[in-house]
């Protein structure tokens, strides 16, 4: 069980053998996010829950993982960004089922930029947040990490993009 623990929590090699896992893991989750979105019928609501629970899956997830690799927060624990950067897109979700043009390029690559500041500067209070002990603080900082950068995405995106 440690193993499937591990291997989730890291992503296999993504976590555990490239540079900047936290950057990678969150690459990873803007694919399978947009896989989803754009390939299936589901709708902004399922999509809404299914990441939602792998989120909160990540919760006992983490916190076991830090156990087993006797770290707190390791960085080779990727499960937070890729199951959090979803959450930067909650508020642009139908601009981006008719990616790849333009306009859905530009919010993606906005969006993920924005993640990725808010995840390692994390300010405004997300670091205080990142403290709580085990997979709460673990997951929790991601998330907030992924609404300031949605709140940003959305009033950037309410604008036309005309580049």
């Amino acid at each position: 069980m440690d193993w499937l623990v591990r291997n989730l929590a890291t992503l296999g090699f993504i976590g555990k053998k490239l540079p900047a896992p936290g950057t990678f893991g969150s690459f990873l989750g803007t694919i399978f996010f947009l896989i989803i979105l754009c390939s299936t019928s589901f709708s902004n609501w399922e999509i809404s829950i299914m990441f939602s629970s792998l989120f909160v899956l990540g919760i006992p997830l983490t916190s076991r993982a830090e156990l087993i690799l006797k770290k707190v927060d390791p960085s080779e624990v990727i499960w937070d960004e890729f199951t959090a950067i979803p959450f930067v897109f909650i508020f642009c979700l139908e601009k981006l089922r008719t990616f790849p043009n333009m306009e859905s390029l530009v919010l993606v690559s906005l969006g993920f930029i924005l993640f990725r500041i808010f995840d390692i500067l994390k300010p405004f209070g997300i670091k205080r947040i990142q403290r709580l002990h085990g997979g709460i603080g673990i997951m929790i900082d991601d998330l907030v990490a992924a609404l300031f950068s949605a709140l940003i995405l959305h009033f950037i995106g309410t604008f036309p993009l005309s580049f």
